[in-house]
Parts: structure tokens; sequence; C-alpha cells
């Protein structure tokens, strides 16, 4: 078929006299391409998001402070990436389908490759492109689904989707926006987005905004099982079952002499004793262990509605949460233990997967 390109730039400049001046520019150009009915393959030389804060006020640094995330969105980053995908559809006319999708991307590595021209150290942190550290990392996902016709009325359909990501170099870690998450409409639907996870850690009830911003990892892994039916005339229904999670590369506990010298006080040593126990009983377990991969699932099912207008699928998904991955207290594998936490209710636009 015809090779495709496509350009896209955008730049706005955001001015708040009372707040603040900042500057966003996000640019990606893509080759399209496909080299059998079944394979497509998609190249990216050049994809850009860059935001940087000019100036701020006073009373814009105290509602940073007060509002963690959106501190966290307003942060300056500088990522310039390179993308490569390729997607395999099997053959329209079989009544069992399977679609993979795979990308890997990397950025910063181009910049690095010029700063050790110029005799600065790979490893240095910090280096700047556009006043601004540039982040470094790969990132590695890819999608399975697998679709079986069971009669002219129903469909089984599977999918796995799974990604990595290091970050090395000039990053310490991976930008907010390149992280995984799990979670919401299109992922482990019993549960709100970006609040399962990493690992065993648990969650943050009396600050839910603060454990939104934590609830990410460098890995995922997320698997979905689904029966379609249609009902009557254009509405379908469905019944599923989703599990996964998102893990950290670093463990995240911490200990007393991480935070402490030897000149604080003992209200202060008391304090920070306090601390680090209740972080550590919160956020341990973050790290991938093989041995407990099937306890780190979280696991929901559910049922759902979706009615086709021809040009959009309108969703609506109730999912039960059966299994999180911490100790709730409750023993067994179905831990959940009120069902007012047990249901969440979504509505989207097109099949999850």
């Amino acid at each position: 078929s015809t090779p495709w390109t496509i350009a896209k730039v955008a730049s706005d400049v955001g001015r708040r006299p009372k707040y603040y001046k900042m500057h966003i520019v996000a640019g990606e150009w893509i080759y399209r391409w496909q080299t059998t009915e079944v394979s497509r393959h998609e190249f990216s030389p050049l994809t850009v998001k860059y935001q940087f804060m000019n100036s701020r006020s006073a009373l814009m640094d105290s509602l940073l402070m007060q509002n963690s995330y959106l501190a966290t969105s307003m942060d300056d980053y500088f990522i310039p990436k390179m993308r490569y995908t390729y997607t395999y559809n099997s053959p329209g006319k079989k009544s069992n389908t399977l679609r993979w999708e795979t990308s890997i991307e990397e950025s910063g590595n181009i910049s690095s490759i010029y700063f050790l021209a110029k005799g600065e150290k790979w490893d240095t942190k910090d280096k700047k492109m556009f006043k601004n550290p540039y982040s470094q990392f790969l990132r590695l996902e890819t999608d399975i689904t697998k679709t079986w016709t069971l009669d002219t009325r129903s469909q089984m359909v599977a999918h796995i989707n799974a990604g990595v990501l290091w970050s090395f170099g000039n990053s310490e870690s991976a930008p907010f926006t390149e992280a995984f998450y799990v979670g919401g409409a299109n992922s482990i639907r019993a549960f709100t987005v970006r609040s399962i996870g990493p690992g065993r850690s648990k969650m943050l009830d009396n600050d839910r905004e603060f454990s939104y911003l934590l609830r990410n990892g460098d890995s995922k892994f997320v698997m979905n099982l689904e029966y379609r039916r249609r009902l009557f005339g254009n509405l379908y229904g469905a019944l599923f079952i989703d599990a996964g999670n998102v893990w950290s590369s670093n463990d995240w506990t911490v200990s007393n002499d991480e935070l402490l010298n030897d000149d604080v006080d003992e209200e202060t040593k008391e304090f920070v004793d306090a601390f680090v126990k209740e972080w550590n009983n919160i956020f341990s377990g973050t790290k991938f262990k093989t041995n407990k991969f099937l306890c780190d699932l979280a696991t929901g099912t559910g049922l759902g509605l979706r009615y086709d207008l021809d040009f959009l699928v309108v969703r609506v998904d109730w999912g039960l949460g059966m299994h999180l991955p911490y100790d709730t207290g409750k023993k067994g594998y179905f831990n959940i233990r009120r069902f007012k936490d047990m249901h969440t209710l979504h509505l989207a636009i097109g099949y999850p997967f």
C-alpha cells in the first residue's frame, strides 16, 4: 500500500498574569507503511514533548504546595523521543482473529551522544537542552488481542498488555506522563484509574490525590477475558474478568539513617521514626518478585452494556473487585472487606480492547 507521512506541530505560550508564564511545545513526525495484508509498520524519528515554566508568582507557589497533583502536572519536562511500532492483524475473513501491536521507544539517547561528543560522561545527571533537563529512558510495550467467534451472536475475547521501562543516564526515573499505570475503563475495570500498585503497596484512603501520583510503575502486566453477546438490535452485553498490576524497579522502603543525621533532637527522631514506620507499612513490596506474581495481581470481574451507533460504541461497565494485592485485614483470596469498596462504574466510548 502507499506509505503515509504524518507531521504534527503545536506550540503554546500560557500567560496567567497573577500566576505564571509557561511555554509548551509538542511535535511528531511519523512514517507509516504496510508491507503485507497483515503487517503494518510505523516509525517516528522525532517526537517532542516540552514544557517549561518561565516564571511564577508567590501566589502560584502557594497553590502548588497545596495541590500535589497540580504541581506534578505543571512540572518542567523535555522528552525527545524516537518510536517504532509493529502491528499484526490477521485476515478479516477469519472467524478467529488476532491483533498484536508492539512499540519500542527511546528518549534522550541521541541527545546524550551529542553531550558525549562534547566530552561529558554518559551518566552525568541534569544535562540540559532548552533550559530543561531532558528525559532518558527506553520503553517497550506489547498488546495482544485474540477473538474467538462462538456463534453468529457471541464472541470470546482475550487480551494481554505488558510493558517495561528503563530509566538511566540523565534520568533517575521516568516522567509521570510516561510511566505505566492500571485501573480504569480500559484496564482493570473493578478499580479506578491509578488506584492499584506499584506491587503490594497500600491505598491511601485519607489522601487520594497524593496516592494518585504514586500509583505508577516501571513495568506492567494486565490480562482480560471478555464474553460479548448481542442482546437485541444494536445493544450488546458483556461479562468480563480482569487482572493486573504495575511494579517499580526500586524498593520504596526507607530507613531512619537515610533521613537523620547525628545533630537532630529527640523529638525529631521520634517524628522520623513514626514517619518511616508508616511509610514502609504502606509502600513495602513495590518491586516485582516472581514468587509473588499471582498474589500481586489485582483481580476483578463484572458486566457491561454496549450500544453500537455505527459511527461509535457507547459502553457502560460495572466492575466488582475480588482481590487486592496488599493486606486488607481480611484473610483469603477474596480479601475486599466492604461491598462499597468492591464496585466501580465506568462510562466510556469504544471497546476496551
